[in-house]
């Protein structure tokens, strides 16, 4: 591990960084170039103890997934993620298929929508982020382990996954996910961690196995969808997606139609989360 490296690395980013790339008010008092240490921790969902440790230097050797957070926080690309690794004694990860990091465009975007429901999920329905309303909206999805990260396989193997949908939806949104598979699958192709999740859904969820084999293709429009919020009550919310270069990764921005109760209540979201 190159400690006076990775510190130099570290402060050389964060000075880089403006208020303003991470949806952050720049203030009138500010005289820190670029972003300050506090700021850059709560970025990476880590103590300011350790970040400032790591640029003294003089922390511990941070975990990959502690750098993959490092990475996000301070919006690094692909190019520089990879550097912020061997800096710290790690391998950089595979670049076979993007997963976990999250481009700076994208995360550009999703910063300036802290007041909507928002949020970037990989091609597995892995969630990566979310704004606080969208947490609020849809429960922290981002809180889940092993294969239950996959919003697919919590569908057809957790009930409770589809309590936010009322239960005459639940064959479409069954479809649309088994659609949505079966075109990363054939993105992906049989050595991929797509056809390991869909090999793990084919053997625990009948339901998945029988779509499955119904090859369902994903149309053009996507219909509003309707969620149950236990305060707001039912919200009939259009989903917006902007889809990455490589289609490894989409920001989906969930918006109603301006007038309508669905409007209304979804405004008040940030209140009652």
């Amino acid at each position: 591990m190159d400690r006076a490296g990775l510190a130099a690395f570290l402060r050389a980013r964060r000075e880089a960084l403006q208020p303003e790339d991470v949806g952050l008010p720049r203030g009138r008092r500010r005289r820190t170039r670029g972003l300050r240490r506090e700021e850059v921790a709560a970025l990476c969902d880590m103590s300011v103890d350790y970040y400032t440790r790591l640029e003294q230097p003089r922390g511990p050797n941070p975990s990959e997934q502690m750098l993959a957070a490092i990475a996000r926080g301070l919006h690094l690309s692909l190019e520089e993620r990879d550097h912020l690794f061997r800096l710290a004694g790690h391998a950089a990860p595979r670049r076979v298929r993007r997963g976990d990091h999250i481009n700076p465009g994208m995360m550009r975007i999703l910063d300036r929508l802290e007041d909507t429901p928002a949020q970037v999920v990989n091609h597995l329905g892995e969630t990566l982020k979310q704004t606080r309303p969208a947490t609020a909206l849809l429960g922290d999805e981002t809180a889940f382990n092993g294969p239950a990260r996959s919003l697919h396989y919590r569908w057809f193997t957790d009930p409770t996954s589809r309590l936010i949908h009322p239960i005459g939806d639940h064959p479409v949104h069954s479809r649309l996910l088994v659609a949505d598979l079966h075109a990363a699958h054939a993105r992906d192709g049989r050595d991929s961690r797509t056809a390991e999740l869909v090999d793990a859904l084919r053997a625990a969820s009948p339901e998945f196995a029988a779509l499955w084999r119904e090859h369902p293709v994903l149309g053009s429009y996507c219909a509003a969808k309707r969620f149950q919020h236990p305060q707001l009550g039912t919200l009939e919310l259009h989903c917006q997606t902007l889809v990455d270069p490589d289609q490894s990764q989409r920001l989906l921005v969930y918006t109603a139609a301006p007038g309508t109760e669905s409007h209304a209540r979804l405004q008040l979201l940030a209140a009652v989360g």
